[in-house]
């Protein structure tokens, strides 16, 4: 392995190569089937796994938990990388069940844009709505593919005036179906005049796409029936007379999303929305720190842990940290600084992640997804860094709206105590110890669904038998200020529940909105915060 350091042009022309972006939706609208098909098309898989159908077939790569398989669902970021059109991708697809937000949010820090899939029938659902609002607030490029052209949908017009009116972003169109659900004939490339045309029987087979001088021409009529181009026909003028030009820099200022339609489960629409992200999609971008704006060609590296995800591989039985390169290079064995730390940390284990699967990393550059294993010296939101210190902005914390007391129903205590710290750890889940009333942690969590991954996981990973009965508090307060205990604080009875989190810092459990809104008006010194400091 060399140890040269590559010069600020070398650096530079990788970091341009580099395209790591997320993958958001609603649930169901086929993103885990568009993930797929893209790791089919890159060359990253042999075969393409079914998120529904037999339980012979086997599970998406990105799908690797166990409930994730038998649900048929995300639950949680999965970091996958591969080359493709000759950039080095980093693909983060995201939960899209709206329980598992805060993992989809701390993925969305770490892309530089997102690719969002819409259903072609359903249109803009709650979650896409709620996901595109933290991509609008972070500026990040977002190009939209329409999927399930095959199947019955609504009118592709409608679907762009629906992204416009429902994200208050302006949507440009890149290519536009040739009929929808069971006329379904192919796309029409709006600014290289090809035509792709779908086959039902082709069983994924890719025809070459057909060469047109307009979107009038004679010859689409013979390809794919009168009636189906005309109507065609009359849609694209429309949209070359009222519609939205595809703007590069519109698109990179977050302002206007370029769309595409096709069938991820059919196979088609692929290849031009892959030419199209690697063609468009941004490089690494500039990060801001606390020193300002941090150049990815720059020659220091610098990075941040995004996620942490324990058990992965299970003969190892160890923790990865997620770290996202930000700018420099990372090489294995570097010496690294943690600044929360302000301890230096060899990184000697490094990897390259493909959704659970890892393989040894020598070197990583601003844009990789990086796995180091990390045992107990890393934090989600840390901030890594060789020579000059940076601390990255802070990743978020989402307030707990559900909670349950975890109850153990064996007599594994260390496994079941190991397991509920490693969880924690994870950041999907804060776990507290009530000063009174037994030894049995509360767990609060962003969605209830957390609660049967808990049990799951603690099951399949831990072999630990517990379950979680549900508590019906209302919202969890971090206590800041002149109190020093609970015998400090006015206004509180019992049906607030007194706890402690694992730094040994006061949480309060509310019953109701009312209950906290007395106490913080008996109690004007004090600080009730939604999330600890």
């Amino acid at each position: 392995m060399s140890t040269v350091q590559p010069t600020t042009e070398e650096l530079a022309a990788q970091v341009a190569k580099r395209r790591t972006f997320a993958i958001i939706s609603h649930p169901d609208a086929g993103k885990s089937t568009l993930t797929e098909k893209i790791l089919l098309y890159a060359g990253a898989i042999e075969l393409a796994g079914a998120v529904r159908g037999r339980k012979s077939r086997r599970h998406v790569v990105s799908d690797w938990m166990e409930m994730e398989q038998q649900r048929g669902i995300s639950l949680t970021s999965t970091a996958l990388e591969f080359d493709l059109n000759g950039f080095h991708v980093s693909l983060l697809d995201t939960p899209g069940h709206q329980d598992f937000s805060e993992d989809t949010y701390r993925a969305l820090i770490a892309a530089d844009s997102v690719v969002m899939v819409i259903d072609a029938a359903k249109g803009i659902e709650a979650q896409t709505r709620k996901l595109f609002e933290v991509c609008k607030r972070d500026r990040l490029p977002i190009l939209t593919f329409v999927n399930k052209l095959d199947q019955p949908g609504r009118d592709p017009l409608e679907l762009l005036d629906e992204i416009e009116t429902t994200l208050g972003i302006s949507a440009a169109p890149l290519n536009w179906p040739i009929g929808v659900g069971a006329d379904f004939r192919g796309v029409f490339d709006l600014r290289q005049r090809t035509v792709l045309l779908y086959e039902r029987s082709g069983k994924g087979e890719r025809p070459a796409p057909v060469e047109v001088q307009h979107h009038r021409d004679p010859r689409l009529a013979d390809l794919v029936g009168e009636r189906v181009v005309r109507e065609f026909q009359e849609s694209v003028e429309i949209i070359a007379s009222a519609g939205t030009t595809f703007d590069q820099a519109e698109y990179l200022a977050g302002r206007q999303t370029g769309v595409l339609f096709g069938s991820a489960l059919a196979n088609f629409g692929l290849e031009p929305f892959l030419d199209a992200l690697t063609a468009i999609a941004p490089p690494p971008r500039a990060r801001q720190s606390d020193v300002g704006l941090i150049d990815p060609a720059s020659p220091d590296f610098t990075g941040f842990v995004f996620k942490i995800q324990a058990n992965m591989d299970r003969r190892h039985r160890d923790r990865v940290a997620f770290v996202r390169v930000c700018s420099g290079r990372l090489m294995k064995d570097m010496l690294l600084t943690n600044g929360r730390l302000g301890q230096q940390v060899r990184a000697a284990r490094t990897y390259r992640m493909f959704g659970r699967e890892r393989q040894t990393s020598n070197e990583a550059v601003a844009g990789d997804i990086v796995g180091l294993v990390n045992p107990g010296r890393f934090a989600i939101g840390d901030s890594l860094y060789e020579g000059r210190p940076v601390r990255f902005t802070s990743i978020p914390r989402f307030p707990a709206e559900h909670f349950g007391r975890l109850r153990l129903n064996d007599s594994r205590h260390k496994q079941f105590d190991d397991g509920v710290r490693q969880l924690e750890e994870e950041g999907s889940v804060q776990v507290l110890f009530p000063k009174s009333g037994g030894r049995d942690p509360v767990v609060a969590v962003v969605g209830s669904l957390q609660f049967d991954v808990i049990a799951s996981r603690l099951r399949t990973e831990y072999n630990v038998d517990a379950r979680v009965e549900p508590l019906s508090y209302h919202c969890a307060r971090w206590v800041y200020g002149p109190a020093e205990s609970t015998a400090d604080l006015k206004g509180l009875d019992h049906s607030v529940m007194q706890t402690l989190d694992r730094q040994g810092h006061l949480v309060l459990l509310f019953p109701s909105a009312w209950a906290l809104q007395y106490a913080e008006r008996q109690n004007p010194g004090v600080r009730f915060a939604a999330t600890p400091d």
